[in-house]
């Protein structure tokens, strides 16, 4: 029997960076996209499968809902949770730049950003490809926390399913790739978030502006947005969105 071989900080990485993108209650040696990274570092789907769990361990919203994972594991599973929870933008970015390296293909391959008006070289195309595969990488964590779900009205069509911030992706650096900076939210609601017209309560509930439900006899708005109004929404698996991000939103962009 061949000796029991240690993970390394790169698997570690690969298998966090996959643990973020995938929903916590597919984790199971038979879900196709831990069979892909077995195949890639060379490990067995239920070593993978063990691992991941072991990560959830570390998950304080899982916590907070006595589910998680196994209940112990090894410091370098914690020492990859802390790299990425003090820097998300850097981290998000080189976990899908190793796992491209590792497939053999470019990271805007692996990652499947638009490249058709990137410019074909320099700094200027390096920086967009990081912003675009940051990007995508953030979707795929809160979509997958919501189950592919909106989590105010319940739609479950990924292609109308956007990965929406709380705090604006131009208003802070350090959160913008923090998926408790997050929530799954169908086009339309993450519009009326994003301008304002709706926000989160830190008791998750969905709050509607005056500015619509004034507006009583529109008959769009009757349809779309008062029966949300006050209603609690739906709660991801992981990465619950901070409290201190949703009173962000109520304070500086909600419109009352």
């Amino acid at each position: 029997m061949s000796p029991k071989r240690n993970w390394s900080r790169e698997e570690l990485i690969l298998a966090f960076n996959l643990y973020c993108k995938i929903p916590f209650t597919k984790i199971n040696a038979r879900y196709k996209p831990v069979i892909e990274l077995s195949k890639i570092i060379e490990r067995t789907p239920d070593a993978v499968a063990f691992k991941l769990a072991n990560f959830a361990r570390l998950d304080p919203s899982l916590q907070k809902r006595n589910v998680g994972g196994l209940k112990h594991g090894s410091k370098g599973e914690e020492l990859v949770w802390n790299e990425f929870h003090g820097n998300w933008e850097e981290l998000s970015y080189q976990s899908e730049k190793l796992l491209a390296e590792c497939k053999g293909e470019s990271v805007e391959r692996t990652a499947e950003i638009e490249t058709y008006d990137l410019p074909k070289e320099g700094k200027e195309r390096d920086a967009i490809v990081k912003v675009r595969v940051n990007q995508n990488f953030f979707r795929s964590m809160i979509l997958s926390s919501y189950q592919t779900t909106c989590c105010i009205t319940g739609l479950k069509i990924k292609e109308l399913l956007v990965g929406s911030h709380i705090i604006p992706w131009s208003k802070d650096k350090e959160n913008r790739m923090n998926p408790e900076n997050g929530l799954c939210l169908n086009a339309l609601h993450d519009k009326a978030f994003d301008k304002g017209l709706i926000t989160i309560s830190t008791d998750l509930k969905v709050i509607v502006s005056d500015r619509l439900l004034k507006d009583a006899e529109n008959k769009v708005l009757q349809k779309y947005f008062f029966p949300y109004h006050e209603k609690e929404i739906l709660k991801p698996d992981r990465f619950m969105p901070k409290e201190e991000f949703l009173q962000y939103h109520r304070d500086k962009i909600f419109k009352n």
